[in-house]
């Protein structure tokens, strides 16, 4: 029989989706999963988006150029003008998902056995664009005392090496939720300049963000126009995961330029998603308004519940709709396996992340769960309800 390759058997499973058998099982049993496992929110997809795809008149589903329609990545720079980053269409590239332009941004920038520097617990797949890139990650881990803040610049200097390439953070973050300050970016900003790496910045929570402001931009950062590479997404912001567009946005011509060879290569991104993706932009202001009231309702109901749970420590995420908790558990692989296998509570149980898979440093996470606060607030408190009494029944807690 011939052999899976080495990439193919070193490519690490999601634990957002890799109990999803369990899941299914547990629903045949007649039990009700509830999903905190995974962001993909139940708030509605803006009405402007649903409609633009009713009222589609083409009669042909036709490619789009690479780089994506023109119109949209116009729209796109309006939008981000709006937001205090000032790009022009050209410096736009449409992609398949915010997850391909981090990989197009990899595998442009990054040769094979480069190091990329990232802050732990970090979003799962960033191993696997990783994996795929043939790009070797480097984490530096922040702590839950204290949130999850940015762990001090002199342990992220430390890290660096003659391969060490790239910086990559998530702002607001995922799985944590943490919202970087302005002194924490400019530590980074300083450590880029200085190691004259790129830094690629996750923002597809821009909008979710639970002060009175928007995080800042690491567009905004002076001095780094050749450095800075942006990944953004409509899945969250819209609540319009299946559409599968995204952006990477970058005032460094070459690497729009190498990029744009990836976007070739694979034709172009989904002509539907843009479709939906344009006509989102004209979302009414109130759309986000109400939207982060209800995730915030939502974040304060989960946050305190879990909090009053004895053993259970889960700081306030201060943006996106995700909290990383710890639990007096053995291994959370094996507890949030055996929530689905062999727990209910009158009929309902839990679907959670187990945290290993948002580390790259082998064995943390053991005893962290991600939840994600995307179901409507009475499932909310219920999904508490459950978990506590599921904690108070598993075998392996600690």
């Amino acid at each position: 029989m011939p052999k899976i390759s080495t990439k193919g058997q070193q490519m690490p499973d999601s634990p957002i989706r890799k109990l999803t058998p369990f899941a299914t099982a547990a629903k045949q049993a007649g039990k009700r999963v509830l999903h905190l496992n995974i962001g993909q929110p139940d708030i509605e997809t803006p009405e402007v988006a649903l409609e633009a795809l009713r009222g589609l008149d083409r009669t042909v589903i036709e490619y789009s150029p690479s780089e994506g329609f023109a119109s949209y990545r116009e729209g796109l720079a309006a939008y981000y003008s709006t937001v205090g980053v000032n790009v022009t269409p050209e410096q736009i590239l449409v992609t398949t998902g915010g997850s391909e332009a981090l990989v197009f941004a990899f595998m442009a920038c990054l040769e094979p056995g480069d190091e990329v520097i990232i802050p732990e617990p970090f979003y799962a797949n960033y191993n696997g664009f990783a994996q795929t890139a043939g790009v070797k990650v480097i984490p530096v881990t922040a702590s839950i005392d204290d949130g999850f803040a940015l762990p001090p610049v002199e342990q992220i200097a430390s890290r660096i090496t003659s391969r060490t390439r790239a910086l990559l953070i998530c702002n607001p973050g995922n799985p944590t939720g943490y919202v970087y300050t302005d002194q924490e970016l400019g530590s980074i900003r300083d450590l880029a300049i200085e190691h004259d790496l790129y830094l690629f910045a996750d923002e597809v929570y821009r909008e979710f963000c639970y002060s009175n402001t928007l995080p800042t931009s690491v567009m905004t950062l002076e001095g780094l126009d050749d450095n800075v590479v942006m990944i953004d997404s409509v899945s969250k912001r819209y609540s319009m995961c299946g559409a599968r567009v995204g952006a990477l946005v970058t005032r460094n011509e070459a690497v729009r330029k190498a990029c744009m060879k990836f976007a070739m290569a694979r034709l172009s991104p989904p002509t539907l998603g843009q479709v939906a993706g344009e006509a989102a932009l004209k979302t009414p202001a109130s759309y986000f308004t109400e939207v982060k009231a209800q995730y915030v309702e939502r974040r304060d109901a989960l946050v305190g519940g879990l909090n009053a749970i004895e053993g259970v420590l889960c700081p306030l995420p201060g943006g996106a709709f995700y909290c990383l908790v710890q639990l007096p558990i053995d291994s959370s692989d094996k507890f949030c396996q055996w929530m689905l296998e062999h727990f209910d509570l009158d009929g309902d149980t839990v679907m959670m992340a187990p945290a290993t898979g948002f580390y790259a440093t082998p064995g943390a996470g053991r005893d962290e769960v991600r939840i994600a606060y995307v179901l409507e607030l009475g499932l909310i408190r219920r999904a508490v309800e459950v978990l506590a009494a599921g904690l108070a029944a598993y075998p392996g807690r600690a």
